[in-house]
């Protein structure tokens, strides 16, 4: 079996030790000697733009190869459960992956936490929310697009800082749902919602001048943990066991950081 291992807060203090040397390992496999191997990853559609950027990195540093595939939380966790042939899952929530290791399609142990989401109210349009409570108070104001709350963590969020607000009710009629945080993305880039609240990452992937973003407290919703974990499929692929160690590598942390998460210390820092 591969070798795995969990470096969040609480599990395994006797491995924590042992994580530099793992993960040291882990990523120095293929050149080694043992055979490259194809990860295939269920990533969530927030990660996409940080997800290409880690792959070719992780590509060239080990010799194995990551194929990933990206949509909604709430939809990949569906697949994974249906047998759809995933090795790792890095979700935009806590809760899937929990379910998963509760379910026997997670291993046990691997679970943890790659990064934090940041929520933004985001327009293309210029000065479009000065005072963000009285535009998304305003019964005239345009329509604000979301990440589906059944599937998209996200969502769940903008929900939460409606409920804070106490303006549930008074922004319903102009909500448009869109199925992963990346279609409620694009609904707002092509003009077919007028705001939208997306990932702080996207808006930052987007990188065009202009346009008006809010930086959401914290406070007004719960956290966006997003945790990754291998999968029951992945158990004995040692590309996965490799990606997921270097996903808590320095280095990944720094590029996860860089595109507008936040992450948590590592063992080995």
């Amino acid at each position: 079996m591969a070798a795995y291992f969990a470096v969040h807060s609480g599990q395994h203090p006797l491995l924590r030790g042992l994580c530099a040397g793992l993960i040291a390992l882990s990523l120095t496999m293929a050149s080694a000697g043992s055979q490259a191997a194809m990860v295939t990853a269920a990533v969530a559609a927030n990660f996409t733009g940080t997800m290409e950027k880690l792959i070719p990195r992780f590509e060239q540093q080990t010799g194995h190869r990551v194929r990933a595939s990206y949509g909604s939380t709430g939809k990949l966790y569906a697949q994974v459960r249906h047998g759809a042939p995933f090795d790792v899952f890095l979700a935009a929530d806590q809760a899937r992956p929990e379910r998963l290791e509760r379910e026997g399609d997670g291993v046990a142990g691997t679970r943890f936490t790659y990064a934090r989401g940041r929520l933004v109210l985001w327009s293309r349009e210029d000065n479009l929310f000065s005072d963000p409570e009285s535009f998304l108070a305003s019964a005239s104001g345009p329509r604000i697009a979301i990440g589906n709350p059944r599937t998209a963590p996200y969502g769940i969020a903008a929900m939460e800082v409606f409920d804070h607000l106490n303006l549930s009710e008074a922004v319903r009629p102009r909500l448009v749902s869109g199925d992963s945080i990346a279609q409620t993305f694009q609904f707002v880039a092509t003009g077919n919602a007028g705001a939208g609240f997306v990932a702080l990452a996207q808006v930052r992937a987007w990188n065009k001048p202009g346009g008006s973003v809010w930086l959401v407290p914290q406070s007004l919703h719960s956290p966006i943990t997003q945790q990754a974990q291998l999968l029951k499929r992945g158990k004995d692929n040692a590309g996965a066991a490799a990606f997921l160690a270097f996903l808590q590598s320095k280095e990944a942390r720094a590029i996860i950081e860089k595109d507008g998460y936040d992450t948590e210390p590592m063992p080995t820092d």
